[in-house]
């Protein structure tokens, strides 16, 4: 029989602990010979509407036990897997908690709103069409996460009512599908879906099919840094034009 090494690079997760996509986004778009573990992160209440409040609480919250668990694997990257959790708080904010992280673990981190402002540079976009399942406040501050990067959002689509934390995740393809597209706009170069915990990978190429524009996720963008700061070889199940710059 064959097997694979498993050698390559072990992927670290932090995920929030009512998120049921990302472990398995991460797991389609696994490149073989690695492995991806997983750490839940709490810091919300489960029972409220995820604002703006309870998401920068999120990002603040004290993950240092988290941290030891996930660096009991040795990680050759760890991800910090919420997007809104630091678009609420900022840039600043972000690359703060990407250091740390690195700093704790020994490992490349990388954060999923970073991910997403490195993505959209990558394929040299300045203006985006932004979609996500946020409540209008967080699209606004992750708009302006955006623009303190250089990125304008030339149309915001959100999907026009509250999602509890598990509604987030109960969004099908086909959702975020119609989603997307009601972002875009004539101007709008790439089309983003921000939400670690959205089934979006799943439905990017039949968006970039139907718009003729590449498409960025969040959960694609943190792989997309993975691959690239490892060095990794550009497989079949890696969704998207991004994937066509490696």
């Amino acid at each position: 029989m064959t097997y694979e090494t498993r050698t390559r690079a072990k992927i670290g997760v932090l995920v929030p602990f009512t998120n049921t996509n990302l472990e398995a986004d991460m797991m389609l778009m696994r490149c073989p010979d690695t492995t991806v573990h997983f750490q839940r992160m709490g810091g919300y209440d489960v029972d409220e509407i995820p604002g703006s409040d309870q998401m920068a609480g999120l990002g603040a919250s004290d993950i240092s036990h988290d941290l030891k668990m996930i660096a009991g694997v040795r990680p050759d990257v760890v991800l910090y897997g919420c997007t809104s959790a630091t678009l609420t708080h900022g840039p600043s904010f972000d690359a703060q908690l990407a250091r740390g992280i690195k700093a704790a673990s020994g490992a490349h981190s990388f954060t999923a709103a970073a991910a997403l402002v490195a993505a959209i540079k990558t394929i040299g976009a300045k203006k985006v069409g932004f979609s996500s399942p946020y409540l209008g406040e967080i699209n606004t501050q992750a708009m302006a996460f955006l623009a303190q990067n250089q990125i304008e959002t030339v149309k915001c689509a959100d999907i026009g009512r509250e999602l509890g934390n598990y509604g987030q995740g109960e969004l099908t393809p086909d959702e975020v599908f119609d989603l997307a597209c009601a972002a875009d706009h004539p101007e709008a170069e790439v089309i983003v879906l921000s939400c670690t915990d959205m089934r979006a990978v799943e439905a990017i190429e039949d968006i970039e099919q139907e718009l003729d524009k590449p498409v960025v996720t969040s959960n694609q963008a943190m792989m997309f840094e993975v691959v690239r700061a490892l060095q990794l070889t550009r497989q079949k199940n890696l969704c998207g034009r991004l994937f066509e710059l490696i």
